[in-house]
């Protein structure tokens, strides 16, 4: 995919994710560490409901039932991230596309560590 083609789908989601969250209640404001602790900590709870829906096979979502609950989960992880990043002005869409490339060159399996 063309890179602004990315940056430019990624921020107009990221734009309809916001205003989903505000309008139920999930705003962000900016400048209060509190606050971000805790969206980064929500994220954190979406990652640890997709480790459960690993650990218990991976079933159909109950919200989404065309999709699987880790489907779901993920999902959850990535539009906090975009309401949050967009409320806070930051480059995420950039950021993925910069990281990207960087992983590209770095030696297989770096750092030494089994996982």
């Amino acid at each position: 995919m063309n890179e602004q083609k990315f940056i430019t789908a990624f921020k107009e989601k990221a734009i309809d994710a916001t205003r989903i969250a505000e309008e139920h209640g999930w705003e962000v404001n900016k400048g209060d560490i509190n606050e971000l602790g805790l969206k980064i900590a929500l994220m954190h709870g979406e990652l640890s409901e997709a480790l459960e829906a690993v650990r218990v096979g991976d079933p159909p979502s109950k919200k989404i039932p065309e999709f699987s609950c880790l489907e779901e989960e993920f999902a959850d992880v990535v539009l906090r991230m975009m309401f949050v990043a967009y409320r806070l002005d930051l480059r995420l869409p950039e950021a993925i596309i910069a990281k990207d490339k960087y992983n590209e060159n770095r030696p297989y399996k770096h750092g030494g560590k089994l996982f």
